[in-house]
């Protein structure tokens, strides 16, 4: 069988080559063997191999192409070029043309050929161009549907997502929901994306902190651009016209502001994970960064811009030419709207509503102002859509009015400003038919956050911080202050105490500030100290504890302080620290939520002592450590003033000084090196209660709790000695109690407490009247005393 099937492969051979002109031609050239000649058949195996390896190679000898009329192609030639190469060799072998004639009688057709199809070519030019145009706009957008993502597509159930079904999202938009995680729309979402995205209305949206309000105004903007993309390109496709005519791009088509740097770098962040899988960029513009790299992403000329008031105006009065034409704006979105409005804040805002044109005024005005700028498409000229969103609002029952009054008339100078969420939506434009959703509860804060309250002094407030953070600290804690003198009395004495913290204030440089939100987010366990700059809108997942240490101004900042926890539906709790002086503050907070009752947060006082002595040792070495640090900053800033006006300093100070001087400075040294130890040696051993004995362990009784510390607390100083320190996490940090997260505790051992707002008054205000009376009492005597020294003198004389 085998030699049967080996005859009949050469004859298959011989039969084509017999009916091949060009074999025939090819074979007639004098080849030169390359094989070594020899009788028998063995010789030829080492070059085609053996049975057992089946296989091997032939070679061939190289030749001269132009000795034998061949044209070798260069290499990354088309297969079709080729082909037609070889069909001129055979034609030219054939026929006897010469070559060069042959070139002259192939370039006659070919123009004869371009002439006959140079009218369809003409004709199908634009729309053919156009096609392609839109077919490279959808590769890049992502619009192909059909093309998927492969990683985690098959993990995606389309069933826990059905019940975004009824909002009508774009495909692309669902898809990078589904990535997201988000199984269904919140209730904010369900109620503004058909009114902005279908209906085409202005929102006037309110809800608690944490209900998803970026996504509530960020789909209708990128459901929107993506519908007139798609209208753009059926356009093309029926008319032979450019498609820039329908979709022009290069445009600003949403302004989104919000009041902090933060809060607009998170909404860029969350708009560009719903954008995806769609070719529309999003931008930030913020201070703190250098201002020509943020005109040069603004080159870029994307379709969205988030930012904050003042680097937007900054960068608009300069004559930004994308942020100065908005003839092509179709959304302007303030989130947090309530801090805009709050007195002193943002007075550039109001320069930026003033640059906005009129999308309400007459047709005969609109039209002088379109001339002057780029033509814009007619899907552009619809009437721009403002959002307003807070966690707070208050509108009166007029409010439709004054927005149909304000679309009449033209714009005019504001002597107060933008005073309230009413103004500013009337001087934004605002039309008369907007939706006004307002889905804030009576209490207004989150359903599942807790809230709690601690009584104590003003000078004990570290010392319950203390301990707040080192027994209950796991999960995320941020602790808000109302000044930044007292952000940095906390953080250095926490940080003194062996607490990592991070903080975040409005005098911090916007990379350092960005690093802080990093690291924070990245630490499971992180504790941020920070002012009410972090209060709005951050979003950071697994905060499970705000401290208030210093109470706030008003109960909007308290809400929005609470909201950075018990976000998205999640649980959470606030520890309120209140002193003496803080009581009329909390009496105002639980009339304005209407709160009868509080949780007393639950305190084990036998830890108390142990506590109040760090914290002492802790404030004597910051104490030492900052006055050093404050003369060295005074004698730098010295000597810099001097050198730069050129003077030379002198030390004046006598040998003795010198010698005190250093003496001072030597014992300060030695202070600070004992305080240390000290307290290194106290942070080295777990927290013990009151009433713990070493030598008598089952005094009080041993708890298993109290076994199971006892064995850790012994696997701990083994370890030490044999120098494989367990790290932060395996060492003990109290004794008699078990470390639980703040809400834990709050829970199991909270005490609710009734709030008599009328006596807590009634209180405060003896209490100050007290005061005040003590205080005319002092200055009464003092002047009595001064009045008897006169007399005495003049007497005397």
């Amino acid at each position: 069988m085998e030699a049967s099937a080996a005859q009949r492969k050469p004859k298959r051979k011989r039969v084509a080559a017999a009916s091949d002109p060009e074999f025939e031609r090819l074979n007639s050239l004098p080849w030169n063997s390359a094989l070594p000649q020899h009788d028998d058949d063995d010789a030829f195996s080492m070059f085609m191999g053996s049975n057992e390896l089946e296989g091997g190679f032939l070679s061939l000898e190289e030749i001269d192409e132009a000795a034998y009329g061949l044209n070798i192609p260069e290499p990354g030639v088309d297969k079709r070029k080729k082909s037609k190469q070889n069909e001129n060799v055979k034609e030219r072998q054939e026929d006897g043309v010469d070559g060069a004639c042959r070139d002259e009688v192939e370039a006659e057709l070919d123009e004869s050929v371009k002439s006959k199809e140079k009218k369809k070519k003409k004709k199908k030019k634009k729309k053919k161009d156009a096609k392609e145009g839109q077919k490279v706009e959808q590769t890049d957008a992502g619009l192909d549907t059909n093309v998927k993502d492969d990683i985690g597509e098959e993990d995606i159930d389309e069933t826990e997502f059905y019940a975004w079904n009824d909002l009508r999202l774009h495909p692309l938009l669902m898809k990078a929901i589904c990535k997201l995680g988000f199984k269904e729309p919140s209730p904010i979402q369900k109620a503004c994306i058909p009114a902005a995205a279908h209906q085409g209305k202005d929102v006037v949206g309110a809800a608690e902190t944490g209900s998803g309000k970026t996504l509530a105004f960020g789909l209708p903007i990128l459901q929107r651009l993506l519908e007139e993309r798609e209208k753009a390109a059926n356009m093309v496709e029926e008319s032979d016209e450019e498609p820039e005519k329908y979709a022009p791009t290069g445009f600003l088509r949403a302004l989104i502001i919000a009041p902090t740097r933060e809060l607009a770098l998170q909404v860029t962040d969350h708009l560009k994970a719903v954008a995806k899988y769609i070719n529309i960029r999003v931008t930030p513009i913020v201070g703190g960064i250098l201002a020509e790299k943020q005109e040069r992403l603004l080159k870029a000329k994307p379709e969205i811009v988030v930012g904050t008031p003042g680097r937007l105006w900054e960068l608009m009065s300069a004559g930004e030419k994308h942020l100065v034409e908005l003839h092509s704006l179709s959304f302007f979105v303030l989130d947090e709207a309530d801090r805009m409005v709050q007195n002193g804040h943002f007075k550039e805002l109001q320069s930026i509503i003033d640059m906005l044109p009129m999308s309400n005024i007459s047709t005969e005005d609109n039209s002088q102002n379109v001339q002057s700028c780029v033509t814009v498409s007619s899907y552009q000229r619809k009437k721009r859509q403002t959002l307003v969103f807070s966690a707070t609002v208050a509108l009166s029952a007029d409010f439709r009015k004054k927005l149909k009054r304000g679309s009449i008339q033209q714009k005019q100078p504001l002597a107060d400003g933008l005073n309230s969420i009413e103004t500013l939506s009337e001087r934004a434009g605002m039309r008369s038919n907007a939706a006004i959703i307002d889905l804030t509860n009576p209490s207004i804060l989150a359903a599942k956050l807790e809230e709690s309250f601690i009584e104590c002094r003003e000078e004990d407030k570290d010392a319950h911080l203390y301990y707040i953070l080192t027994v209950h600290g796991q999960g995320r804690t941020i602790v808000f202050c109302t000044s930044i003198a007292a952000l940095r009395h906390i953080s250095s004495i926490l940080r003194i105490l062996g607490i990592n913290v991070w903080t975040l204030h409005a005098q911090m440089q916007q990379r350092a500030r960005l690093k802080a939100m990093d690291r924070f987010r990245e630490n499971e366990n992180g504790i941020l100290v920070a002012t009410d700059v972090a209060a709005r809108g951050l979003d950071i997942p697994g905060v499970r504890t705000v401290v208030h240490y210093q109470l706030p101004h008003s109960a909007e900042v308290y809400v929005h302080r609470s909201g950075r926890t018990a976000r998205a539906s999640a649980e959470g709790c606030s520890i309120a620290l209140i002193s003496p002086r803080d009581t009329s503050k909390f009496a105002s907070l639980c009339k304005s939520f209407s709160k009868d009752t509080f949780q007393r947060f639950p305190l084990e006082n036998s830890f108390m002592p142990e506590v109040l002595k760090r914290l002492s040792l802790a404030r004597q070495i910051d104490k030492i450590t900052r006055k050093d640090s404050q003369e060295k900053a005074e004698k730098n800033w010295f000597d810099r003033n001097a050198t730069s006006v050129e003077l030379v300093t002198e030390n004046y100070d006598s040998e003795e000084e010198q010698v005190n001087k250093h003496k001072k400075k030597k014992a300060s040294s030695r202070q600070l090196k004992k305080l240390q130890e000290e307290l290194k040696m106290l942070i080295s051993r777990p927290l013990q209660s009151k009433t713990f004995s070493h030598r008598y362990l089952a005094g009080a009784g041993v708890t298993p709790l109290m076994q199971e510390q006892l064995q850790q607390l012994a696997r701990q100083k083994l370890s030490d000695q044999l120098g494989s320190g367990l790290g932060k996490k395996g060492r003990l940090v109290v004794i008699g109690q078990d470390c639980v997260e703040a809400l834990q505790a709050l829970r199991s051992a909270g005490e609710e407490v009734r709030m008599d707002v009328k006596n807590l008054a009634g209180k405060q205000r003896n209490v100050e009247n007290l005061k005040r009376k003590r205080k005319e009492e002092k200055k009464r005597l003092h002047d009595q005393r001064r009045k008897q020294k006169r007399k005495l003198k003049h007497g005397d004389e």
